[in-house]
């Protein structure tokens, strides 16, 4: 898919307040947005903002709250090369160690040491690749609740490359049932899947949300584990009551800290209790028990 960058020129302040501005109007949908200097002496700055497909509608929120901050400039456009920037990126990334779990791309593996439990992700389209605090956190949180609680099942909803299915099947050696809305991530995370070798215990399935029969079919689940965003969390706590077993645990990411308050009250009334936060990278991963 086409990507587009949206960008425009304006003083270190003005920058900084703009950029604070979009990252709250664009935080449900995800894009990209960034501030970098480009000429110190004269007090230059480009503010970006990365996104995909059709522009219009986003190119008319982004200059609305740019005309509101009181920046009167042109917004420009430049249409990104058709490059895989996540392999690409990739290809230079090393090793993520999280707990006993050791992330790493096929160009590591002489990094693999006894008494790790390693799982390697290939590049690709799909988001967690162990580098990103989210999913780091998640590996951490996963391996403290399942070694204390010993799941005889799991749910991983928005699987992305499927590290967190992943790793719960290699730790406990559990069905696990690894679902996201979007087919090309869910072929991603069926080749990692296999490429580790677990999909005697891993199934993948493209699913837009709970009313998807695959859920009842396995379900219910002695742990779930969600690292998407935080409104769609949200949004999903009534769901994610009916789905894990009572007694049993939620592991939640993909929350800023200042989210956390905002998560948290939506599980409580859905009889959630709060057991644990880690801290990580500026984004929290919580553990909840019903």
């Amino acid at each position: 898919m086409t990507q587009t960058r949206l960008y425009f020129t304006t003083g270190r302040e003005a920058a900084n307040r703009i950029f604070a501005s979009l990252e709250a109007i664009f935080e449900e949908d995800g894009w990209p947005i960034s501030v970098i200097e480009i000429d110190e002496d004269c007090d230059i700055h480009e503010v970006s903002l990365y996104a995909d497909g059709e522009v219009e509608d986003i190119e008319r929120r982004m200059a609305d709250a740019v005309a509101a901050a009181g920046h009167t400039g042109p917004i420009e456009r430049e249409v990104l090369p058709d490059i895989d920037w996540v392999a690409k990126s990739l290809e230079g990334l090393k090793p993520v160690r999280a707990g006993r779990f050791l992330v790493h791309g096929g160009h590591d593996r002489d990094e693999r040491r006894p008494g790790q439990i390693t799982i390697e992700i290939e590049a690709g389209l799909a988001f967690g690749t162990g580098h990103h605090g989210t999913t780091a956190g998640c590996l951490e949180m996963i391996e403290k609740v399942v070694t204390s609680e010993k799941p005889a099942n799991a749910l991983d909803v928005g699987t992305g490359s499927a590290v967190l299915a992943i790793a719960i099947a290699k730790l406990a050696q559990i069905p696990v049932l690894a679902t996201d809305i979007d087919p090309v991530a869910t072929d991603v995370a069926t080749a990692n899947v296999r490429l580790n070798e677990v999909s005697a215990y891993v199934e993948t399935v493209t699913a837009g949300g709970f009313d998807n029969p695959i859920f009842a079919a396995r379900g219910p689940f002695d742990l779930i584990v969600a690292n998407i965003l935080a409104q769609p969390l949200m949004q999903m706590a009534p769901d994610m009551a009916k789905h894990v077993v009572p007694g049993n645990s939620l592991i939640l990411s993909g929350i800023l800290d200042r989210q956390h308050d905002a998560v948290l009250a939506a599980y409580t009334a859905e009889q959630f209790s709060h057991v644990a936060t880690f801290h990580r990278e500026g984004w929290v991963t919580i553990h909840l028990k019903r």
